[in-house]
């Protein structure tokens, strides 16, 4: 039967076909090299071209790499001084390390134009095999600290039949086998640090050798800085406009806190359509929005308290001369409540008055037979009148003081109360934001 390498070429126009005829007389592909002289050495080196995704979704990255893979094979071994390149196709025909990537989920060997597969020979046996993959490799994120975090992801080669009797993995050059990082540029990481490093793995059918490759990531807080820190701070901002409205402005103050609300709302909602659904960890940027949206809800919770206050406040009529108001203005600012308490009570007093006013009406309709003297109803009605309006006041006295008790928050002013979240609310959200960046900068 022809051999395929028959008819094969290399520089200076030297025919191979007897040379390679000859290395693989009696060569057999199934059985490795030294097999019955120990283990077999492969060294490794890596060429990391790129990475084009990095998915906190489900938890990987893609990478397209340069594995390179160093044996000697003394089966192989021909008088000379120059190697030999052969078509990567004429790989079927010699023995190689079965080597697997261990995380990957999804690879594949590029085969445009050709399988891109490269196979040289040195005189002394030595076999360079090199392959161009790309893969999808899972990556355990702790998302902590996003988007200020950092991710050590791992690259891991493994043989998938033979155990350390049989193979034994090693890096070629150490920590300086894996290259192309230096200049590599990434959407939204920068590589902090890589190192490598020599393992095995223990399976039920015996122990495997494995090398390992660490590279630490660092995200880039900038983008996130711009999309979602400014944003959101600038609504808390925009809520603190409210207090220097006046607080008989109900419609303005109400629309500011509610559309902050509402825009806050949204704003989280899109800060976690990068983020994985189901993460029980509570993320950096989770805890930055979650004390926004309290600070812009405490600022319509605020309104809603001063409001109240100023309502039932006892020394209405004082607070509102203070500030400027008539004091009949005062009535403007009452509750509906005492409003309509105190018609109520007029109303029913109103209906008790014919029967107590009977006797005095029917006098006035009689004669008077002495002109000049004084008429007696022109001077009851004042009297009359003295009780349903003294037992009124009573009732409203009555009323706010029971609006009192429930009051448990006693304020001087209650108009002080803007005049406090304009001071406290800023400096509330400055210290909590020191602590924030404190601790997830650099704790």
């Amino acid at each position: 039967m022809e051999s395929p390498l028959r008819g094969a070429e290399v520089k200076d126009g030297e025919i191979l076909p007897p040379t390679i005829q000859k290395l693989m007389k009696g060569y057999n592909k199934y059985l490795r090299p030294f097999f019955d002289n120990g283990p077999v050495a492969v060294g490794m080196s890596l060429d990391i071209a790129s990475i084009d995704t990095i998915s906190e979704i489900n938890m990987d990255y893609t990478a397209t790499i340069f594995l390179r893979q160093r044996w000697t094979d003394e089966r192989l071994v021909f008088q000379g001084n120059k190697s030999l390149s052969l078509d990567g196709r004429l790989v079927e025909l010699l023995w190689v390390p079965d080597t697997f990537i261990v995380d990957s989920k999804k690879s594949f060997l590029h085969d445009i134009t050709v399988e891109n597969r490269l196979i040289r020979i040195f005189p002394n046996g030595t076999v360079l095999y090199a392959l161009r993959i790309t893969t999808t490799v899972a990556c355990n994120m702790d998302l902590t600290k996003y988007p200020m975090d950092k991710q050590t992801c791992t690259l891991q080669l493994e043989s998938w039949g033979y155990n350390i009797n049989d193979v034994m993995f090693y890096w070629a050059r150490g920590n300086d086998s894996v290259s192309g990082l230096d200049t590599l540029r990434l959407a939204q990481y920068t590589v902090e640090d890589h190192y490598t490093s020599v393992s095995e793995a223990m399976y039920e059918t015996g122990n495997y050798p494995k090398l390992i490759f660490h590279f630490e990531l660092k995200r880039s807080i900038l983008y996130f800085i711009l999309e979602t820190y400014v944003p959101s701070s600038l609504l808390v901002v925009l809520s603190w406009v409210s207090f220097w409205i006046s607080q008989s402005s109900v419609p303005a103050r109400i629309c500011i806190g509610v559309t902050t609300v509402l825009t806050m709302t949204t704003l989280m909602m899109g800060a976690r359509t990068s983020l994985p659904n189901a993460n029980c960890f509570i993320k950096a940027i989770d805890v930055y929005l979650g004390i926004c949206f309290s600070f812009i809800f405490g600022a319509l919770i605020e309104y809603a308290v001063a409001h109240f206050c100023t309502l039932h406040h006892p020394d209405c009529n004082h607070a509102l001369m203070y500030r400027g108001h008539h004091p009949q203005d005062c009535d403007e600012e009452m509750n509906g409540v005492v409003t309509t308490i105190a018609s109520d009570s007029s109303r029913a007093k109103r209906r008790k008055e014919p029967s107590d006013q009977a006797p005095a009406r029917a006098a006035t309709a009689e004669p008077d037979p002495v002109p000049h003297a004084p008429a007696s109803p022109e001077a009851k009605p004042p009297r009359a009148l003295s009780k349903p309006l003294a037992r009124c006041v009573r009732n409203l006295s009555l009323v706010r003081q029971m609006l009192r008790s429930v009051n448990c928050c006693h304020v001087e002013n209650p108009h002080y109360i803007d005049n406090y979240s304009r001071v406290t609310f800023p400096l509330s959200f400055v210290i909590v934001n020191m602590l924030y960046w404190t601790y997830y900068l650099y704790l």
